[in-house]
Order: C-alpha cells, then structure tokens, then sequence
C-alpha cells in the first residue's frame, strides 16, 4: 500500500535538507581551517624535531641549521593571526570589535565628544569601591 503524502512533508524535508547544508558546509569549512593550521604547524615544526633527534644520536647537525629551523618553528606562531582571521568570519568579527585598526567602515565608531566626556571625570557617577568594581 502506498500512502499519499502530506503538503507538510516537502517543506519539513527541504528545511532539513538547508539545516543540514549550512551546518556541512560550517563543517567542512572548520575542517579545511583546522586542517591548514595543523599542516603549518607540521611543516613549521617537524624539521625541528627530526633534526632535534638526529642530533642527539649523531651531533653532526650544525648549529646554524640547527638555529634556522628553531626559528622556522616560532614562525608558526606569527602564522596563527594570519590564518585565523583569513578563514574564520567569527574571528575577523571579534577583532573587528576590539582593535580600532580593524573595524570596518559601516560599523559605529564612538566620537571623540563621547570619549572624551566618557574619560573625564565631569558628570554624575555611582560611588566606586571595590565592592561595585567586583
């Protein structure tokens, strides 16, 4: 027996189905990022170990090479702001909210009458003490 289907049905199925897209594609985007961090973080530190424990069974790695690739390793960390924000529009957002250097154009911007009447010590103010502070 067959049994005719509902008209509620489609439309359930087909905004599971967008439910299902955004989240594989929010997925999939996380991956790809989480991915390039970990292949930076391989290829920035990896020389350093193999030649790290290749040093300690044979001392036939120079210091100079030895130095350059410490100093490839500390590189990953200058890599982390830079591939962050390239592929995370959350991350671009918050910093985008915090650093002024960053904001975007459309976003308000506190003028300078608001910031200095902010910072002056003119205007009624609650009492501070430790206690309101905390």
């Amino acid at each position: 027996l067959q049994v005719p289907c509902a008209q509620s049905q489609p439309t359930a199925s087909s905004e599971s189905r967008r439910f299902t897209n955004k989240h594989s594609k929010k997925a999939l985007k996380a991956s790809l990022t989480l991915g390039i961090l970990l292949g930076m973080f391989f290829v920035a530190w990896l020389p350093f170990f193999v030649t790290n424990v290749t040093q300690a069974v044979c001392s036939c790695v120079p210091a100079g090479f030895f130095d350059v690739l410490t100093w490839l390793g500390y590189c990953n960390s200058t890599m982390n702001p830079i591939i962050y924000p390239l592929f995370m529009r959350d991350f671009k957002r918050a910093m985008g909210k915090y650093l002024p250097c960053c904001r975007r154009s459309a976003e308000p911007r506190p003028s300078a009458i608001s910031l200095s009447i902010r910072n002056s010590n003119s205007g009624p103010r609650a009492a501070t003490s430790l206690k309101n502070v905390l």
